[in-house]
């Protein structure tokens, strides 16, 4: 799943107007962002498997500290924890762990039965992955309808909460479109990489999100 977590985070501000956008984008793709640091460590594995899926040629074999049902709740207390620690804001934190959590929930929505619930197995899915038409409506769906609570919520105060906030959605959109239907990946490295370089849709949310105002 990739622009359903973008939807958690757009729609999470509805219930926690205060937490930046930026936040709640790390937060919903906070295990994706744990992920490939654990590739480049060599901790996970996966590998390219053009196929094996009719959206993804990724095989996700190996990931039980990022991706496992229970790491997953582990890294939701974490950063809840973390964020009730710098902030005192408990409903902030709350609504911050269940999106972490929310990660978990929307890649065994997707994944085929590849997504551990102890760190190696039981291993569940649904496959929603194996129809590009069920994805796309699925993810489109919940991008759409997540969109729409964040506009109703916020409000442009510059021409940046303007602007800036609609560029990062058609970019978000182009990537998306390009990882439904362009070519596989050249190597795992490249993966690793592209996913660490997701933390500037993390800054550049929060920069949009600070020239919007609530209400």
């Amino acid at each position: 799943m990739f622009i359903g977590h973008y939807a958690i985070a757009l729609a999470a501000k509805k219930a926690a107007p205060r937490v930046s956008l930026g936040t709640t984008l790390l937060a919903a793709e906070f295990l994706d962002f744990v992920w490939p640091v654990l590739l480049l460590t060599g901790a996970e594995h996966f590998r390219i498997a053009p196929g094996i899926t009719k959206v993804t040629p990724l095989d996700f074999y190996d990931y039980p500290y990022s991706h496992s049902l229970v790491f997953a709740i582990g890294w939701s207390v974490l950063f809840g924890g973390v964020h009730f620690a710098l902030k005192r804001d408990r409903g902030a934190a709350l609504v911050l762990g269940a999106v972490v959590l929310s990660h978990w929930v929307g890649d065994f929505i997707v994944h085929r039965p590849d997504m551990p619930v102890l760190s190696h197995g039981p291993y569940l899915g649904l496959g929603v992955w194996n129809s590009v038409a069920g994805t796309l409506l699925l993810e489109g769906a919940m991008f759409l309808g997540a969109l729409w609570l964040y506009l109703r919520e916020t409000s442009a105060k510059d021409g940046v909460g303007r602007w800036g906030f609609w560029a990062l959605i058609a970019f978000i959109l182009v990537i998306y479109v390009g990882n439904v239907f362009g070519p596989p990946p050249p190597n795992e490295q490249i993966v690793a990489w592209m996913s660490l370089s997701q933390w500037l849709m993390v800054a550049w949310a929060a920069w949009a999100d600070r020239h919007r105002s609530v209400g």
